[in-house]
């Protein structure tokens, strides 16, 4: 029986990008799929959606007016067809508990120290879910740690990499690479650091993809 093909991915995403929440779920499915085939071996990369963004956040519908000039309408239309991708992959999007969006370079530092301890993945999920499903800020500290907890990883040594500026240039030099590589949007989802697949698509494209550069 032939052994599975190891195959790197680059995830490049934020922490409140719908998305890439839909997208790591496609993702994640089509790796299940694939796991006699495909040993796949994720790294979360930095990407922030507003680096600007003030340490309070701001109001969802005021930000999202004023940067895609979207109406009330328009952005209740869009959550909503983003909740049906959703739960199309198993991701529960929980609109009315989220209000604002934040800050998220704190959390990025986490994840980069998450990804030397071996808790990448989980920590990623577990912000996904704090932020889209639970309502939580993740910007605050306290949050951080706790979701950093509940992903099983050491809630002390948490709090005091979010204390220091510890990863911080680490997570400014990941973004400059891959905006310099050209990724300006995200998810942006790079196979074998080849191969660009762009958004949240469905796990068919992810399963695809995988398989030709697996050469199965």
């Amino acid at each position: 029986m032939n052994q599975p093909t190891p195959v790197r991915i680059d995830f490049v995403s934020d922490v409140v990008c719908p998305w890439c929440a839909v997208g790591l779920a496609s993702l994640e499915r089509a790796i299940d799929a694939l796991k006699d085939e495909v040993q796949a071996e994720i790294h979360f990369q930095p990407f922030e959606l507003n680096p600007q963004m003030a340490p309070e956040g701001e109001d969802i519908a005021e930000h999202l007016g004023r940067k895609y000039g979207l109406n009330a309408t328009q952005l209740a239309q869009n959550q909503e067809a983003i909740r049906q991708r959703g739960a199309a992959v198993g991701f529960t999007f929980a609109h009315q508990d989220r209000r604002r969006i934040y800050n998220t370079f704190d959390a990025h530092r986490l994840l980069h120290w998450a990804g030397e301890t071996g808790g990448q993945h989980a920590l990623k999920r577990a912000l996904l879910v704090a932020y889209f499903t639970d309502g939580q800020d993740v910007s605050d500290h306290a949050v951080l740690a706790r979701v950093a907890e509940s992903a099983g990883l050491d809630a002390s040594e948490a709090r005091a990499v979010l204390a220091s500026d510890r990863y911080a240039e680490d997570v400014r030099g990941d973004e400059q690479f891959f905006l310099r590589a050209g990724i300006h949007s995200v998810p942006a989802v790079i196979i074998n650091r080849q191969h660009l697949v762009s958004g949240g698509q469905p796990p068919e494209v992810f399963e695809q993809a995988l398989r030709q550069l697996a050469g199965r």
